[in-house]
């Protein structure tokens, strides 16, 4: 693991471990927001995989929030979550949604 991005590194790990995705995205926006930097507060995850197959929106991103309570807990402030099937993934031409500019009051311009 990382010593240098704990959190993405334990996000990394315990996604791979929990869904042996066949695609993994774990991409710390923290920089986009107000926070300091070298922050590790928000992330976007994309986790496409057959464990998704016949799960509901709800029930994938409990399943994701599920592995990773012990982050969730201990400060992860923001997680986005795209958890998608093989076949949804590449209707999507293998691409994850661009996230939106933070609309937090405090964000410099």
């Amino acid at each position: 693991m990382s010593t240098d991005r704990p959190i993405e590194s334990a996000i990394r790990s315990k996604l791979q471990a929990t869904f042996a995705p066949h695609e993994l995205q774990v991409l710390n926006e923290s920089h986009m927001h107000s926070v300091p930097p070298n922050s590790e507060t928000h992330f976007k995850v994309v986790v496409v995989g057959d464990a998704f197959q016949g799960k509901s929106l709800v029930m994938r991103h409990r399943a994701v929030n599920k592995a990773l309570a012990d982050e969730l807990a201990a400060g992860l402030h923001a997680l986005s979550i795209e958890a998608l099937t093989i076949e949804q993934w590449v209707d999507r031409g293998g691409t994850a949604r661009t996230s939106p500019e933070c609309r937090g009051g405090s964000k410099a311009d």
